[in-house]
């Protein structure tokens, strides 16, 4: 049985996003009240895998998240792409039109914001996680408030669906990355056939610098699909750079490493894994 840790309670989007990239195996879930916890948990044990939120296609980068992944010292192992549907939900037997309060997370509520001003009688309300705002309404009982969150948490719950689909923009996808403690990734990785890599640097504060590290991964053919620059504390106008890379010739991806390693400074591979298909329809 896989063991993961995910930030939020059973039926949030990281459960969801678990789920489907073990799908084929049993998985006990470990919910976590913040992502510092899941990185903490993948840290203490090399039996427990860590699934996390980086990147979302509207909200941006999470970017507390690359931090904690550089500091844990985890691995990347894996990346999974979820299609973000919301629905509101409800005690069984209620009506839209008998709700007064819809509870999410503030970025959820932002992505439903057509809906909730077409039903102007709907007051929002910020809470902590979407999963976490269904299972509150089913443990206390709370009649005229809803939830929006993933269908899977409606169900799971026990709640009726009033709406499902009720998010702005129906191609709202967040990318995911599975981390391993590094003796656990040693196991896993020789059954992976990689194509992609999440490496970090920093550069000297120099002209054209960081042009010159591109052009020789362009020379290499590796193809650079993010970047994500980050100021280094203490270190004034200097920056960490997060970078993803995709190729499909590992030999000449490392060779290119190896190219722009003398023009870097503390640099670090993060991990090597299999690129995830965008979804069609999730």
């Amino acid at each position: 049985m896989k063991r993961i840790a995910i930030q939020g309670v059973s039926g949030a989007f990281h459960d969801i996003a678990a789920r489907q990239f073990f799908s084929e195996e049993e998985v006990e879930i470990i919910p976590c009240i913040t992502f510092k916890e899941v990185f903490d948990a993948v840290q203490k044990s090399d039996e427990v895998l860590g699934i996390v939120a980086i990147e979302n296609t509207i909200a941006g980068s999470l970017l507390q998240n690359y931090n904690l992944l550089r500091e844990s010292g985890g691995v990347v192992v894996g990346e999974h792409k979820l299609r973000i549907s919301h629905c509101i939900c409800a005690l069984p037997g209620q009506k839209l039109e008998e709700i007064s309060e819809v509870y999410s997370h503030p970025i959820a509520l932002r992505q439903c914001e057509d809906f909730l001003e077409h039903h102007h009688h709907l007051r929002a309300v910020e809470s902590d996680d979407t999963a976490l705002s269904a299972k509150e309404i089913a443990d206390q009982h709370i009649v005229g408030r809803a939830a929006i969150c993933s269908s899977f948490a409606a169900q799971l719950y026990g709640l009726d669906i009033l709406a499902d689909g009720i998010e702005t923009n129906k191609r709202n996808f967040t990318r995911f990355l599975v981390v391993a403690h590094p003796d656990h990734a040693t196991r896993i990785l020789p059954s992976i056939q990689v194509d992609k890599s999440s490496i970090v640097f920093t550069l000297p504060h120099e002209e054209g610098s960081l042009a010159k590290v591109l052009s020789i991964l362009s020379f290499y053919r590796v193809n650079l699909t993010k970047i994500q620059s980050l100021p280094i504390l203490g270190r004034e106008w200097e920056y960490q750079f997060y970078i993803s890379l995709t190729f499909d010739n590992y030999e000449r991806y490392r060779q290119s490493l190896d190219a722009v390693r003398p023009l870097l400074k503390d640099f670090q591979v993060l991990g090597e894994y299999r690129e995830a298909p965008t979804p069609i329809d999730n």
